[in-house]
């Protein structure tokens, strides 16, 4: 598997591409399930497929190479992406697993996308591990997708290249006092403990899908309302989490950042930071995170590189 550090991609893949559209690649027709318990019974599904199939179903969508880092994170041996991709196949083929790929005038995306199927829920209702997935899940929209898929990439980057990582959650749910609506961070969350002192970051990935910037103030409100009504205890915070905003990529950054501020939606409580996909890929992430500080002589917003010691190896 390519280092991180070594993909030379200057456009992140989970960015949005103008005409993009979302193709099955899955397999058609029936599988019972006596197929699959005779599978599992001759060893040809075992630990491992189900290690994978536990994963699919905890990030919802998820990228083959995300899978093999989270299996290596796990201790698990697999050996190499294309035996991977061999299990990944095996699981596709029994509709256990589904996939699919991104198109759009630009050609087809390089890498496929699995979830699960309805085999894959029975299998693990099966063995007790909770299962919310439904048929609906798969037919969620290519910005959906890829929000997750890039807030995947960041949960990862941090459990592999943080040392004071402690754990993370797929998806916060957040209550919005004032309007009274439960609402979940869309990129998940990471606990870092260091010295017995233990801080949380919130991942918030927007894209430039349709309408992004009507959806963006329509989700900072909710924020907004969670930090600037905060107490201990709320949604399960002791302390305040820190809010970062993933965005595709430089200039989207401070596009997003004028938004907020046009919409005045500035959060009082809290210093808002910024990243990108690509900014992941760095060896280290303790240079990885933006904010944007006023000028005081051009009265201007201009964006200044954080350094983040606590984001070390």
């Amino acid at each position: 598997m390519v280092e991180d550090n070594a993909i030379k991609a200057t456009v992140s893949p989970f960015a949005i591409r103008e005409g993009e559209i979302k193709i099955f690649d899955g397999k058609d027709g029936y599988v019972s399930m006596n197929q699959i318990i005779h599978r599992i019974n001759i060893g040809h599904i075992n630990d491992i497929h189900f290690a994978i199939i536990e994963l699919v179903n905890e990030f919802e969508f998820i990228t083959s190479r995300q899978l093999l880092q989270m299996l290596e994170w796990k201790g698990i041996e697999i050996g190499s992406q294309d035996k991977l991709n061999n299990k990944l196949e095996q699981l596709v083929k029994t509709k256990i697993l589904t996939r699919y790929y991104f198109n759009s005038e630009d050609g087809k995306g390089i890498y496929r996308i699995y979830c699960l199927e309805k085999m894959g829920k029975y299998l693990l209702n099966s063995r007790g591990t909770e299962c919310k997935w439904q048929p609906t899940d798969n037919t969620k929209p290519v910005a959906m997708i890829k929000k997750r898929l890039a807030g995947n990439q960041t949960l990862i980057a941090y459990l592999r290249k943080v040392k004071a990582f402690d754990s993370y959650t797929t998806k916060p749910a957040l209550n919005a006092k004032m309007t009274g609506k439960i609402f979940k961070a869309s990129g998940g969350s990471v606990k870092l403990t260091k010295n017995n002192k233990s801080i949380e970051f919130i991942f918030e990935v927007i894209r430039r899908e349709d309408d992004w910037e009507k959806k963006l103030v329509e989700k900072i409100r909710l924020y907004k309302d969670f930090y600037e009504n905060f107490n201990t205890g709320d949604s399960g915070y002791m302390s305040m989490p820190q809010l970062i905003i993933i965005c595709e990529d430089e200039k989207h950054m401070a596009e997003t950042f004028k938004t907020i501020v046009i919409n005045g939606l500035e959060i009082s409580n809290i210093k808002l930071y910024f990243t990108t996909d690509l900014r992941q890929n760095e060896e280290t992430l303790e240079k990885t995170l933006v904010c944007f500080g006023l000028d005081e002589e051009t009265k201007k917003y201009k964006m200044e590189n954080v350094e983040i010691k606590l984001l070390g190896i």
